[in-house]
């Protein structure tokens, strides 16, 4: 499949080497650099080399290699904690719209350095669970 992209889009320019970066690892379908915003030392992105704004938009062969890129890093990183992210959409705290995945170096327990989760957990009855088990199996 042929790589699309989007002449607006700043993770396209980076690809294109219209912007410059600090590339860490490339492949035919992905690219990886530092994050000139980082959570902690070490933050990096993996991008498809195909626009697409969210994971569903995306062709599975552009994704094929996120895992052992996001592995390789983290080895390189020398972290033992770390998060690995992705969101998807402005409500899902996406801010650039090109799919990308964080590798977040989380050097210690503090709140100053690596990804600080605040999300509430819900308890849900046997019942609730089978009801959403029961829509989800019926989509897919």
């Amino acid at each position: 499949m042929e790589a699309k992209f989007l002449d607006s889009c700043i993770f396209c320019k980076i690809i294109r080497g219209d912007i410059p970066s600090f590339k860490l690892i490339e492949t035919e379908l992905l690219y990886s650099f530092l994050d000139i915003n980082p959570l902690s030392y070490g933050h990096c992105l993996i991008i498809p080399k195909y626009h697409a704004e969210k994971l569903d938009d995306v062709p599975d062969e552009y994704l094929h290699n996120f895992l052992p890129v996001a592995k390789k890093l983290v080895k390189a990183l020398g972290c033992s904690d770390y998060n690995i992210l992705q969101n998807n959409g402005k409500v899902a705290h996406q801010i650039v719209p090109h799919l990308h995945f964080h590798v977040i170096p989380k050097p210690s327990a503090s709140e100053q350095e690596g990804l600080v989760l605040s999300g509430v957990q819900k308890s849900l009855s046997k019942e609730e669970l089978q009801k959403a088990h029961e829509e989800i199996m019926s989509r897919l």
